[in-house]
């Protein structure tokens, strides 16, 4: 991809991987100056610390002492930095290390009791009572969602999607996950009101299977590893060079 120049100033070139590495600083608020208007502006926020920079060099900013001084400090900062990540980076894992480390740390690995349900959201008692009736009558239960209930999960025909214990109050978790796949609960009372509640399908906790969790046994494996080697290496320093605690 070309680089192309997007301006000029005092002989040096601003280019689209300036751009780039300005948007990439913003963060989260890049989205905000993907427009036109937000690039021009972002152009001139570049242009402006050129100008600033060559104002610098014709007032010798450069050459005094607290510049100087910062620029130790920074340097240093720097050096730190990539020292760390130097020694980091010399750590990976094996497939065959990370295989052991899921199976000798399979609690880490576990995955929740989950169900998924429907719902339908109504105010008394009576008006559940009522819609049961009607569902057991025949009309069907994502229907009845979309015709009664108050939540705005009707409009999914009451949908839910997939939950987990500690989601949901604790009046409607305990029946709904008392209940088996494809019945219908009785109405239930909750803050919100009543519910009726059908159970499409619940599924047990469970440790997840290796591939699924291998890339965050990984992840975890290399984290022991970086901080096994961290402590290592600060033993070794330590030992190496004088260290005063005050």
């Amino acid at each position: 991809m070309e680089n192309k120049i997007l301006a000029i100033v005092d002989g040096r070139e601003i280019k689209q991987s300036d751009l780039f590495n300005l948007l990439q600083s913003i963060g989260q608020n890049a989205a905000s100056f993907q427009s036109a208007q937000g690039q021009k502006q972002l152009i001139d926020e570049l242009v402006m610390q050129e100008l600033l920079y060559s104002d610098a060099l014709a007032q010798g900013l450069q050459n005094e002492e607290a510049y100087k001084n910062a620029v130790e400090e920074m340097s240093k900062t720097i050096l730190k930095q990539y020292a760390m990540k130097k020694l980091l980076d010399t750590i990976d894992a094996t497939d065959d290390e990370v295989k052991e480390y899921y199976d000798n740390h399979a609690s880490m690995f576990t995955t929740p009791e989950k169900a998924v349900a429907n719902h339908i959201l109504v105010d008394t008692e009576e008006e559940a009572q009522k819609i049961a009736t009607e569902i057991k009558n025949g009309l069907d239960f994502k229907e009845a969602a979309m015709k009664y209930s108050s939540c705005p999960s009707s409009s999914q025909g009451g949908s839910l999607g997939e939950f987990t214990r500690g989601q949901m109050v604790p009046e409607f978790e305990e029946a709904a996950f008392s209940m088996t796949p494809g019945a219908i609960s009785e109405p239930v009372k909750t803050q919100f009101g009543y519910h009726l509640i059908q159970l499409e399908n619940i599924q047990a906790a469970g440790t997840m299977p290796f591939e699924a969790a291998k890339a965050q046994a990984k992840e975890h494996l290399l984290l022991t590893k970086r901080q096994a080697l961290y402590l290592s290496k600060r033993e070794e320093l330590g030992n190496r060079y004088t260290v005063e605690i005050k």
